[in-house]
């Protein structure tokens, strides 16, 4: 193995990381007559199984990736499904390109039975969500204990609500209602 990738190291452009008959290139990386160059700043990596070389992009642009977590915007809630605008990961705050779209199947909202999402969340609503599949479409839950709502929109004048301990109340009209709470939040969410 080339020295250059036995251990994940910083790499710039340009940057020498192995020979075609040693690996294959992968993600942020091209070939040259025979030889492996990094096209992006990032780590490099070797996946041992397919002998594949990589970059890791260090300020790439961000994708979505099963496990991750992610702060969605509730669009639209249909019977059964809750169709929503992902507005970016938890661990970044930069926006994902091309604002995909992701549902959360009624089944996914809460850890037992819900029959509907009336105290779930609701229009406007922004969720700290898991990605249950990222590709052909994006499968969001928030069944989790901490995942769930962290913003709301009043369903009444369409304000922002105030948080409380188990549920909003809007400053505006004092309507107050029931989510399903993201536990634990700390982070701050994006603008929704």
């Amino acid at each position: 193995m080339s020295e250059s990738v036995a251990h994940p190291k910083l790499v710039l452009p340009g940057d020498y990381l192995g020979a075609s008959e040693e690996f294959l290139p992968g993600r942020g990386t091209y070939e040259d007559s025979g030889r492996i160059y990094a096209a992006v700043l990032g780590l490099s990596h070797v996946d041992p199984r397919d002998r594949t070389v990589r970059v890791e992009a260090r300020n790439g642009v961000p994708t979505l990736v099963e496990g991750e977590l992610v702060y969605a915007r509730v669009e639209e809630l249909k019977s059964a499904m809750a169709i929503c605008t992902i507005l970016s990961t938890a661990e970044r705050s930069r926006a994902i390109p091309g604002t995909p779209e992701g549902t959360v199947h009624i089944s996914k909202a809460r850890d037992r039975y819900t029959e509907s999402f009336e105290g779930t969340f609701a229009v406007g609503d922004l969720l700290l969500a898991r990605v249950l599949q990222a590709r052909p479409s994006v499968k969001l839950s928030t069944s989790e204990g901490p995942l769930g709502v962290v913003a709301a929109r009043c369903q009444t004048c369409h304000g922002p609500m105030a948080r409380g301990s188990t549920e909003f109340e809007c400053p505006r009209c004092g309507a107050r209602e029931r989510r399903k709470l993201a536990q634990g939040f700390a982070g701050r969410p994006p603008p929704h």
